[in-house]
C-alpha cells in the first residue's frame, strides 16, 4: 500500500546548534492552530537531521489520526526537546504531528511546504498518492479551511463540521520534554525509538552515519541532491559538486520510473525511487563500492573531500552497470534485478554489483562481454536459484557472497563447455549441492481476477523473448544504455548513414569491439 510523504513538513535540523541558552518557559500542549505554516511554534518545530524519513503512514492512517484528534480521542503525548538556539526538536511523534499539519496547510507531500524543499519539483508518485490522500480526508473529516468558516459562516458547511469546529479552540495535544543537553537528546531518541518500531540495523548505520562520508553521500543520492542540505557545511563549490554527483546517480538507479503492474521493460535498477526501502538500498550500495567493511573505519568528513570521492565511486559503478558511459556494459535490469512477477530483487542487486566489481578488477569484462549471451539466456531460465540461495542462508547479507559464487562459477563453466552442461556442472558443484534444478509450480488462482504479479509475469516473460538486442554481443539491451555503432568504422571509411548504423551495449560499442 502507498505510504504518504510528510518528509518536508517538519524542517531537519543538526542538533549542534547556536551556544545561547534559551530559558523561556517549556508550553505543556500544542492546539492546532499551532500548526500553521505561519504560526511562531510551527516555525520553530525541528526534527533531528539523522532521524528517518517521515514516510510511514498510509492515507488512512494519516485520516485516522486527523479524525481521532477533531473527536478529541486520545493522541499519545508528543516528545520534544529545546536546543540552545530554541528550536523544538521532535523526539518522538513526528507522524502524529506531520499529519496535523498535512491537514491544516493542504499538504500531503504535494503542496507549497514540500514544492519549496523539491525546488518546485515533486516527483509524480508523491503527487499521485498526496492527492489520493486529500480527497480521502476531505470525505472522512473535511477541509480545515471549511472548520474555519464554521464559525463566521455556519451556511456554508455541514452541521457535523459546524460541530466539530466549536470544539477545535479547547483540544490540544499534550507536550513532554527532555531535559538535558543534545548528547541526552540524541540519546532520548535511539531509546525511544528502539522501544516502539524498532529501527532496521542497516538504517541505524545509516543515522549515525549522518556526518561520515558513505553517510552524507547516501543522503545526498536518496533525494538526488535536494531536500536537506546534509552537505551544506562544506565550501559552495564542494557542495555543487555533491549536489551534481548525488543527481546522476540518483537517475541512473530510479529512472524510467518503476510502475505495477509491469507493462515496460524499461524498468530502473533500483526499484522505486520513493521507498522505505531505497534509503537502505542506497546506504549498502555506497559502501558496498567503497568497500566499507567496518563503519567504525569511515572518519566524520569535515572538508567534503571523502563525500566527493565516495560519490564518484559510487558513480563509477553505476555506469558499469547501466548508463550510456563508454565503460557500461548496460546490463538490463529485468534479466538481472527482477523477478518474473516484477518484484525487485535486492540480494540480486548486490551480489551483480560485487560480480561486476570482481570482474573489472581481475580485467575480465572483455570475458564476460564474450560469453553473456549464454550467460543472460541461463540467468532467466534459472532465476529461482537466488531465491533458493536466499531461502538456504536465510539472510540477503549471507546469501550475497553466494550467488556472487554462482554467477563466477557459471560463467566459467560456459567458457569450457556447452550451456546445458554447464548450468549442469555448476549445480553439482560442492557449494551448490543444496540447490534444485527446477522451481516448484505455483498454486492456480482460486479467483477469476489475475493478480498484479500475473499481470507483470506475463507480460515480462513475452517482452524478454522479443526483446531489442545489442548487435555486437546479442544480448538484451535497456533504454539507459543504447548506443549507435558504426557497422563499418569511421577510422576505416564507414558513413553515418542509416544503413551502416546498429544498436549496442557502450562497452561493446567503445571498448570490446575495438
Amino acid at each position: 500500500m502507498a505510504k504518504v510523504a510528510l518528509d518536508a513538513l517538519l524542517p531537519r535540523e543538526d542538533f549542534d546548534g547556536d551556544e545561547t541558552p534559551s530559558s523561556a518557559k517549556k508550553k505543556e500542549s500544542f492546539s492546532i492552530s499551532d500548526l500553521r505554516e505561519d504560526d511562531f511554534f510551527y516555525l520553530t518545530l525541528r526534527k533531528p537531521d539523522f532521524q528517518r524519513e517521515t514516510n510511514e503512514w498510509t492515507p488512512q492512517k494519516i485520516s485516522g489520526l486527523v479524525k481521532s484528534f477533531i473527536y478529541g480521542e486520545l493522541i499519545p503525548a508528543v516528545i520534544l526537546w529545546r536546543s540552545k538556539s530554541g528550536y523544538n526538536f521532535v523526539i518522538d511523534g513526528s507522524h502524529r504531528v506531520s499529519s496535523l499539519i498535512a491537514w491544516i496547510n493542504d499538504d500531503y507531500g504535494d503542496g507549497a511546504i514540500t514544492k519549496q524543499s523539491f525546488n518546485g519539483m515533486v516527483p509524480e508518485e508523491l503527487i499521485q498518492v498526496g492527492d489520493r490522500t486529500r480527497k480521502l480526508v476531505e470525505k472522512e473529516v473535511g477541509k480545515y479551511s471549511d472548520y474555519q468558516l464554521a464559525l463566521k459562516f455556519p451556511e456554508r458547511v455541514s452541521e457535523e463540521i459546524q460541530r466539530n469546529a466549536k470544539n477545535l479552540g479547547s483540544i490540544a495535544v499534550q507536550l513532554q520534554w527532555v531535559e538535558g543537553d543534545a548528547d541526552v537528546a540524541e540519546a532520548s531518541f535511539f531509546k525511544i525509538n528502539q522501544q516502539a518500531a524498532k529501527i532496521d540495523p542497516t538504517e541505524l548505520k545509516l543515522i549515525k552515519s549522518r556526518k561520515k562520508a558513505n553517510g552524507i553521500a547516501s543522503r545526498a543520492i536518496i533525494k538526488g541532491g535536494k531536500g536537506h542540505q546534509y552537505w551544506d557545511k562544506f565550501s559552495e563549490e564542494k557542495s555543487k559538486e555533491i549536489k551534481t554527483l548525488a543527481e546522476e546517480i540518483n537517475k541512473s538507479f530510479f529512472l524510467p520510473k518503476l510502475k505495477s503492474p509491469v507493462k515496460t521493460l524499461d524498468l530502473p535498477i533500483g526499484g522505486k525511487g520513493y521507498s522505505s526501502q531505497s534509503p537502505l538500498l542506497i546506504f549498502e550500495y555506497v559502501n558496498t563500492v567503497n568497500a566499507v567493511g567496518n563503519e567504525e573505519e569511515v572518519e566524520n568528513d569535515t572538508s567534503g573531500d571523502e563525500t566527493i570521492r565516495f560519490l564518484k565511486k559510487a558513480r563509477k559503478i553505476s555506469n558499469l552497470i547501466n548508463s550510456t558511459h563508454p565503460s557500461s556494459l548496460g546490463l538490463h535490469p529485468a534479466v538481472y534485478f527482477y523477478s518474473k512477477t516484477g518484484r525487485h530483487k535486492t540480494a540480486s542487486f548486490f551480489a551483480v554489483t560485487e560480480f561486476l566489481i570482481e570482474l573489472e578488477n581481475k580485467k575480465k569484462l572483455k570475458y564476460f562481454t564474450e560469453k553473456r549471451e549464454i550467460f543472460e539466456e541461463l540467468m532467466i531460465e534459472y532465476d529461482f536459484i537466488n531465491q533458493q540461495i536466499l531461502r538456504h542462508y536465510r539472510s540477503s547479507s549471507k546469501a550475497v557472497t553466494h550467488m556472487k559464487k554462482f554467477m563466477l562459477v557459471l560463467l566459467d563453466e560456459i567458457s569450457n563447455n556447452d550451456r546445458e552442461v554447464a548450468i549442469k556442472n555448476t549445480l553439482k558443484h560442492e557449494d551448490f549441492k543444496f540447490l534444485k534444478s527446477s522451481e516448484n509450480t505455483p498454486e492456480e488462482s482460486e479467483t477469476q481476477d489475475f493478480s498484479e504479479a500475473v499481470k507483470s509475469a506475463t507480460f515480462i516473460t513475452e517482452a524478454l523473448s522479443s526483446a531489442i538486442r545489442c548487435k555486437i554481443c546479442n544480448s538484451r539491451i535497456h533504454v539507459n544504455s543504447i548506443t549507435i555503432d558504426h557497422k563499418d568504422r569511421k577510422q576505416e571509411g564507414g558513413l553515418g548513414g542509416h544503413t551502416n548504423a546498429q544498436l549496442a551495449h557502450p562497452y561493446c560499442n567503445s571498448t570490446y569491439k575495438n
